[in-house]
Order: structure tokens, then C-alpha cells, then sequence
């Protein structure tokens, strides 16, 4: 994305909504996942019948490069999602997303707690997702953020929708997003890590 084709894409309201960004929060499944739920189960070993239920979910290595690149750009970054998964609590782990809100089925509080421990005003707040329990989060965000392939009642009311597809590396576009309408993009193309 060159700056020509980030100021075409992105209009000068969000420009300006996204200089000020300080925390980037997102939800998980349908926007860092392409929304599949992929359960697998399994007999136990010791042959009682009794069946063993993991969840598996598939991430996007560019979405991965873009929330370290906040990470070493100083952007905090939180998932918040209402499954509880050890699998979500890993990847944030290995990506040192700042904070983690699993299990959320009401995400208001904790988007509040994110704020308080970041020490950023809602103006400072990036937030993307993908439905309907997103739109509370939005309505407060100074950058809403929609996947692509989200919901038509949470596009509507957000001020950017992705390019990108959920799962295919809608969070990487709006960490460019930010870092290039902070005039930081260039200093953290040299800082990126395999």
C-alpha cells in the first residue's frame, strides 16, 4: 500500500481518526479467524468411550507480522472475544498482545478495562470486529474498524471497512493504516522479525 494508494483508500476523516491511535483492540473469531469454529473430538485413550472435544482455529501470518510491528512501534493491542480458547490465549502470548478478554459475551467491560490500563481516551482507541456484539464497541471507538465480510449493521455505523477479508489479514491493513497515517510506516518496515 503506497501512500497514493492509502490516501485512496482511506478517507481524510479516518486519516486523521487513525494519527491518533495509541490502542488497537479487535475481536477474534471473524476477524483475526475467517469465523470458523473447527471442534475436533477424539476418543479418550484409556477406552472408556468418552470423547475429548479440542478446538483448533487457523491465523494469518500477516495478520501476525502487523500486530508485532504495533507491538515494537509502542500501538498496544487486546483481543476480546466471547469464546474462551487456549488456542486465542497462545497466539496473543507468542504475538505479546498487550491485553486478552476471553470469554466475553458483554465486551463493554472490558474495552473499559483495556482503556483504564492502557491510559488512552476512546479517541485513542482503534476497534475492529466483524458483528452485531462488535457495534457497542464501535459506537465508542475514535477508529471503528469492520472486516470486509462483516456484518451490514456493524459496516454501517464504523468508519473504515477492511479490504481485507477476516482471517486474511484485515488486522495487518488497519496496523498499515495507522502506522502510515502516523508517518511511521517506513521507520517500522526495518523492524519487522521472521
Amino acid at each position: 500500500m503506497s501512500d497514493i494508494t492509502l490516501a485512496s483508500l482511506a478517507s481524510p476523516d479516518v486519516l486523521a481518526r487513525a494519527r491518533k491511535i495509541k490502542l488497537f483492540l479487535m475481536d477474534v473469531d471473524g476477524t483475526l479467524t475467517d469465523g470458523g469454529v473447527c471442534l475436533i473430538s477424539t476418543t479418550a485413550a484409556d477406552g472408556s468411550g468418552d470423547s475429548i472435544v479440542t478446538e483448533m482455529k487457523v491465523f494469518n501470518a500477516q495478520d501476525g507480522q502487523g500486530l508485532s510491528l504495533a507491538h515494537t512501534t509502542g500501538i498496544q493491542t487486546g483481543f476480546i472475544t466471547g469464546r474462551s480458547s487456549p488456542a486465542v490465549a497462545r497466539r496473543a502470548e507468542e504475538l505479546k498482545v498487550d491485553f486478552v478478554y476471553l470469554g466475553q459475551a458483554k465486551k463493554t467491560e472490558a474495552f473499559e478495562q483495556c482503556m483504564l490500563k492502557a491510559g488512552v481516551t476512546e479517541e485513542q482507541v482503534a476497534y475492529m470486529g466483524d458483528d452485531l456484539p462488535d457495534i457497542p464497541l464501535a459506537q465508542r471507538a475514535g477508529l471503528a474498524v469492520c472486516v470486509a465480510d462483516g456484518a451490514p449493521e456493524l459496516k454501517a455505523i464504523c468508519h473504515f471497512t477492511t479490504h481485507r477479508l477476516a482471517g486474511r489479514g484485515a488486522a495487518r491493513e488497519v496496523i498499515e493504516l495507522i502506522l502510515k497515517a502516523q508517518g511511521r510506516w517506513e521507520e517500522a518496515i526495518p523492524l519487522a522479525l521472521a
